[in-house]
């Protein structure tokens, strides 16, 4: 599944065993084919979901704009996981805006030579055809399933911390609907496990796209090929 309306970019600063679960799509879905997730290629990647409360240890889950646990308010996140242990900062699905610089803020630290981000933007085409928004439907089980595959790539990137998250609901042109960021002491590790990540939460986490083109029609893309 994928397909999503979007572009890239990827910045620095200097297989999973996920089971995949079959999942039905909106009975006026139309599969899709996944699009790669190379940086720069215009096409951004990932999942939502809705299961819940959110975490504030920095475990899986579902942030909304009800949610107001922990700290304040950043763009519509009421958490801040700098101190959440492990390898993963944080892995959520949200229907309120996500930033890039809140993702790498959560995994930079004084001993990260290199800070990767991805940020999978909304464009206005595809395949040809003018697009005016995009509008995200999430699998209840879609925070369990990006938690889980951030924590296997996690540990297939020793050294490496994770953020990512992910967005639900309507969004326009220019929006952020997929922002993600890795750091580790050397760039390597963490280009590979950023880019390993984006990919992963690609092909597993389930959320379904419904694009609306310029021309009044509209066309449903799955997040699972």
């Amino acid at each position: 599944m994928t397909g999503w309306a979007c572009s890239t970019t990827f910045s620095t600063t200097w297989s999973t065993n996920c089971t995949e679960a079959t999942i039905d799509a909106p009975t006026d879905a139309q599969g899709g084919t996944p699009n790669s997730g190379t940086a720069g290629d215009g096409d951004a990647t990932g999942s939502g979901g809705a299961t819940g409360s959110s975490d504030a240890t920095g475990s899986g889950g579902t942030i909304s704009s009800g949610d107001a646990t922990g700290g304040g308010d950043i763009r519509g996140f009421a958490l801040d996981d700098r101190s959440a242990p492990g390898q993963v900062a944080l892995a959520y699905v949200s229907d309120t805006p996500i930033t890039v610089e809140w993702c790498a803020d959560n995994v930079a630290s004084d001993s990260a030579g290199a800070v990767v981000t991805f940020s999978g933007v909304v464009r206005d085409h595809d395949d040809g055809r003018g697009v005016t928004r995009l509008s995200y439907t999430a699998h209840p089980s879609a925070g369990e399933v990006i938690r889980r595959v951030a924590d296997a790539v996690a540990a297939k990137h020793p050294g490496a911390r994770l953020a990512i998250a992910h967005r639900t609901g309507d969004l326009g042109i220019g929006d952020i609907a997929l922002a993600c960021a890795v750091a580790a002491a050397h760039r390597g590790v963490a280009f590979a496990a950023c880019a390993e990540l984006v990919d992963e939460v690609k092909a597993q986490v389930p959320i379904w796209k419904e694009q609306y083109f310029t021309d009044g029609s509209t066309e449903w893309v799955g997040a699972i090929g």
